[in-house]
């Protein structure tokens, strides 16, 4: 695979701006896989490539699953999964939790990889983390295409992402974008 910060770039994937990331923090740059995974064969082939750097951390073991949160991981979870060979599911809020929805299930003791688009500060990966867990998998290992969080965050179990990208955060109050008077915008906003 040619340079992936290069080919994200190419198609429009990295932003530039005042960013409202899901976590709270505000960003100058924004990473938008979305514009990546609309290619179905460019999408398979970073499925396929980030299942191939899950199993140098997975040593012979195979999931049984591969969840994701939706809507930025349901995608990455499938193309995993197609290179797994086994099921793909995803989570969603009910209530303002994580869990599995539309009849998915674990069987007790099921070994699951979790995969998100992007990881930042990792509270939606432990989010489904937990989610797996109540259900009575075992999660093995954490899967990204991007790592914002430099490798900072810690689920406990191997992880591995295809781009790790070093972009700046900041609460809203120590923000120096907010304080020159930018406002922020959600991404996805942009049309």
């Amino acid at each position: 695979m040619p340079d992936l910060l290069a080919l994200f770039k190419e198609r429009g994937a990295v932003l530039d701006g005042h960013f409202l990331l899901s976590s709270g923090l505000h960003s100058p740059r924004y990473v938008q896989c979305a514009r990546i995974l609309m290619d179905p064969v460019l999408a398979m082939r970073l499925g396929a490539d980030l299942a191939r750097g899950l199993e140098s951390v997975l040593e012979g073991s195979r999931p049984d699953a591969v969840v994701a949160p939706a809507l930025g991981g349901v995608l990455v979870a499938h193309e995993v999964a197609r290179a797994f060979g086994c099921r793909s599911l995803f989570t969603e809020r009910h209530d303002g939790v994580m869990t599995l929805r539309r009849g998915f299930s674990l069987e007790p003791d099921e070994r699951v990889v979790v995969v998100e688009d992007a990881i930042t500060t990792g509270k939606s990966t432990r989010e489904v983390i937990d989610a797996v867990h109540v259900r009575g998998g075992g999660v093995i290992a954490v899967g990204s295409l991007v790592d914002r969080s430099v490798g900072e965050v810690d689920f406990g179990v191997p992880r591995r992402s295809l781009l790790r990208i070093e972009v700046p955060t900041w609460d809203a109050a120590a923000c120096p974008l907010c304080a020159a008077g930018s406002r922020p915008e959600k991404p996805g906003s942009r049309r």
